[in-house]
């Protein structure tokens, strides 16, 4: 079986920091913020699971779309010798890329949760054994060292999770990946697309209250690994969309005037009746404006694909 290698760029306690860092930012502004990476505990990420089965949440089922019908003509177009994902998680999507590359050397997860990039690697190489599995522990959007692998290289971005970065989070993004990028290299990239709002709205408030539950939970998170005393029940899921920046906005409400102790930050933080605090931007996207951040980034759509329903697309950039 080829070697799993396994590199860790953050530090140990990075996790615990970048939380603390966030949430004193977060919530001694105004209006309150949190980033939507806090969602995703053990429990956060079932909890996505089971919304990207629900019928009113397409994006994951309209990129797998995609990905089952083209992933030849992708595999063709990049040529490419190294898969490198970025936000690998459970490297599920990508194993129709993996299929589709049959000169694919190495593949090259990257993700913050080492427990995620071990389980991916083992199933990956019980089929692939042959693979080159190099994981690394590392976060994407904090600038990234590859290892040296074969190229011509594939860096996959899926999901739609440019999304969730601020317009100035994805300049900088762009420009980092493009910075990794050697003649040849290309970035694929996947975008949730402009539809009608009725659609998108419930996407993002499922009937069911899965959605909720996955936007409450971020406040578990900081209860139990900073000693709050945040209780989930004060606070009421909310799902906009903002016509004007063309993204959804997912926000807690909270019910009545309270006050929250985070005791490992010494920290108490007053919410008046009805005050918001937003937890994640989900941007949608048009094809031009996709193209001219590539294009504002140095990098050049060189090939765009869409599902059936014009849902959501995947586009291959190279670099100008």
């Amino acid at each position: 079986m080829s070697p799993f290698l396994l590199t860790r760029t953050l530090p140990v306690d990075a996790t615990d920091a970048a939380l603390r860092a966030d949430v004193l930012h977060g919530l001694t502004r105004q209006p309150k913020t949190l980033p939507p990476k806090w969602f995703y505990d053990a429990h956060g990420s079932e909890l996505f699971e089971e919304i990207t089965r629900l019928p009113e949440y397409y994006p994951t089922r309209a990129e797998r779309e995609i990905l089952i019908d083209r992933a030849g003509e992708i595999a063709a177009a990049s040529g490419a010798r190294t898969l490198i994902e970025l936000g690998s998680g459970s490297s599920e999507k990508t194993r129709h890329l993996l299929d589709a590359l049959p000169a694919l050397h190495s593949y090259v997860p990257v993700d913050v949760s080492e427990s995620a990039l071990r389980g991916a690697a083992d199933a990956l190489l019980a089929q692939r054994p042959a693979l080159c599995v190099h994981a690394l522990i590392a976060d994407f959007t904090g600038g990234l060292a590859l290892p040296g692998t074969p190229g011509p290289r594939l860096v996959a971005f899926l999901g739609g999770t440019i999304g969730n970065l601020l317009p100035d989070e994805r300049s900088g993004f762009l420009k980092s990946v493009r910075s990794l990028l050697s003649p040849g290299d290309a970035l694929l990239l996947g975008t949730d697309l402009v539809k009608d709002e009725e659609v998108l709205v419930a996407a993002y408030d499922d009937a069911a209250g899965v959605t909720a539950e996955f936007n409450k939970n971020v406040l578990r998170v900081v209860d139990r690994e900073l000693g709050a005393d945040f209780d989930p029940a004060d606070f009421d899921h909310v799902a906009l969309w903002d016509p004007e920046r063309e993204w959804i906005e997912m926000r807690l409400r909270a019910r009545a005037a309270l006050t929250v102790k985070i005791r490992d930050l010494d920290l108490v933080v007053a919410f008046e009746a009805g005050e918001e605090l937003r937890t994640e931007v989900s941007a949608k996207f048009r094809e031009e404006g996709v193209r001219a951040e590539l294009n504002a980034a140095g990098l050049r759509m060189d090939r765009r694909w869409t599902d059936s329903g014009d849902r959501f697309a995947l586009s291959l950039a190279t670099a100008i």
